[in-house]
């Protein structure tokens, strides 16, 4: 990455969204500018587990606000993704498609042990290096991420479904701050992060830090009234919960630490943390500079070294899971990129983008065979079942959707294949990696003379020319291309088959 490039990092959390602009310099991400506004976008589900169009109107404003800040960027430079509300909104796809295209740039849906480990990056970044022992606490709107990690490297992470919009909601509906909420919060808290016992022992960790929201909330205010700085303890966390009490309503709550954003949903998060650190026997806990933002700005640092790709470690150690046949996966990978290269020569693609998409293509192309380790029939479907439902450090939610729609159209009917045959590059990377499969049937390295593969955007047609030799010598390659040619006759796009004609030099 060349220095000085600037990087935007867009986190549509619970409560509020965050934008996170820095510049790269020697290693290193220098802060340019901080935007955060309050959405909370996850108070806004209805009893069919839909966003309501209220909650998604202010999600796009806030989406605008910051696509006018970050305009002229481009799509290398951006990063958007989306937490635990997305995750579960029924109505998800509504929002993304228009904050998409508000924003300007896509928006990912993470899973939650990927948010984990996007935030211990985020945090670890920021931290001194040396060799303690981690563990890593983010108390979001409607989810709590836990890591066990050392130095850069996050070892265990877990994503649990409770948070401080949630539980405000539920425990404290009316604003009323009293014993028995607190009590029920907190009681129902630890019925939810019980298992983290036996994930986060304290055997396993040397220092316990806090990250974002509510842990930096709760900070703040302590900090005010006269507590170390930078730190909550729980001695400081059970008096601000008197206090609390005290007050007896959100309204009557005045605290000089306390940020008005977070006066609504102060007892949801006081009462997990609480809940937390009694499970997770911590009796002080550090402020984190970093948190997701961070972590997702430093990713995209990693992501231009294929070398540092967590993607790429994923795709690998799945493979070694599932004993997927190297050197085939190898084989058909490398002709596929080989055919994806002769079908977008003459396409008006940025060669940022077309590295990005020869990338998705090997994975999936590596990939193809995954559902072997159910079984042979059908085992396309199981591949992409597979990979739609595992939790890959790495890739977002439509990335794995994705990689799996390409290793389920890899063989077989194309016509029930759930895909938008208009997206050209997508439509491309298919029918390569189709072609290198029926090329690489026989499990040894094809032989490509006298082949010449193309492609006519315009006219949405595929062209494979053979020439005489090459058909007599494989005529299963031929019988199966065929076969190929009725499969795209199903679709918007044509696939054309053809005996090369070479014209004779006069002697």
């Amino acid at each position: 990455m060349k220095q000085g490039t600037l990087l935007a990092a867009i986190d549509l959390g619970s409560n509020s969204f965050r934008l996170e602009i820095g510049r790269y310099e020697h290693g290193q991400i220098q802060r340019i500018e901080y935007l955060k506004e309050t959405v909370r976008q996850g108070s806004g589900f209805d009893e069919n587990r839909n966003l309501s169009q209220e909650s998604m109107v202010r999600g796009w404003e806030c989406l605008a606000r910051f696509a006018e800040r970050i305009a002229g960027f481009h799509k290398s430079q951006v990063r958007a993704v989306a937490t635990q509300t997305l995750r579960e909104a029924k109505n998800r796809e509504a929002f993304i498609k228009r904050g998409r295209d508000i924003l300007g740039f896509p928006i990912e849906i993470i899973s939650g042990s990927e948010e984990a480990r996007l935030i211990y990056q985020g945090v670890s970044q920021l931290l001194p290096t040396d060799n303690k022992r981690r563990l890593v606490i983010d108390i979001g709107g409607r989810s709590t991420e836990l890591v066990l990690g050392q130095n850069l490297q996050a070892h265990v992470t877990g994503s649990y479904r409770v948070g401080s919009v949630a539980w405000s909601m539920k425990y404290f509906p009316d604003g009323a701050m009293t014993e028995q909420a607190f009590a029920k919060a907190e009681i129902a808290a630890k019925a939810v992060l019980e298992e983290a016992i036996e994930q986060y022992p304290r055997s396993q960790w040397d220092t316990a830090y806090g990250s974002s929201g509510t842990v930096g909330a709760v900070a703040d205010v302590l900090q005010a009234e006269g507590w170390p700085a930078g730190e909550v303890s729980l001695e400081g966390l059970n008096w601000l919960i008197k206090q609390l009490v005290r007050a007896g309503h959100v309204d009557h709550v005045r605290f000089l630490g306390l940020k008005e954003d977070r006066r609504a949903v102060i007892g949801g998060g006081a009462s997990v943390l609480r809940a937390l650190m009694v499970l997770l026997d911590i009796d002080t806990l550090h402020v984190a500079q970093g948190a997701l933002r961070q972590g997702v700005l430093f990713e995209m640092v990693e992501r231009d070294d294929h070398a540092t790709d967590v993607r790429d470690i994923s795709i690998q150690r799945l493979a070694q899971k599932f004993t997927i046949d190297p050197t085939q996966s190898q084989r058909v990978s490398r002709v596929a990129l080989q055919l994806f290269q002769k079908l977008i020569q003459n396409s008006v693609v940025e060669n940022h983008l077309v590295q990005r998409l020869k990338r998705k293509l090997s994975w999936a192309a590596t990939m193809h065979e995954i559902g072997f380790a159910i079984s042979h029939s059908d085992y396309h479907k199981h591949g992409a079942y597979i990979l739609e439902n595992a939790d890959l450090l790495g890739f977002s939610m439509q990335e794995l959707q994705r990689l799996g729609l390409l290793v389920l159209g890899h063989r077989g009917k194309l016509r029930k294949l759930d895909a938008d045959f208009e997206e050209a590059e997508f439509v491309k990377m298919l029918f390569a990696l189709r072609m290198a499969v029926i090329l690489c049937h026989a499990r040894k390295n094809p032989d490509q003379t006298g082949l010449e593969v193309g492609c006519n955007d315009k006219g949405k047609v595929f062209t494979l020319e053979a020439d005489a030799d090459w058909i007599e010598n494989y005529p299963q390659s031929v019988h199966l291309l065929r076969q190929e040619v009725i499969a795209w006759q199903k679709t918007p796009w044509t696939f054309a088959f053809t005996q090369a004609i070479r014209v004779k030099q006069p002697a």
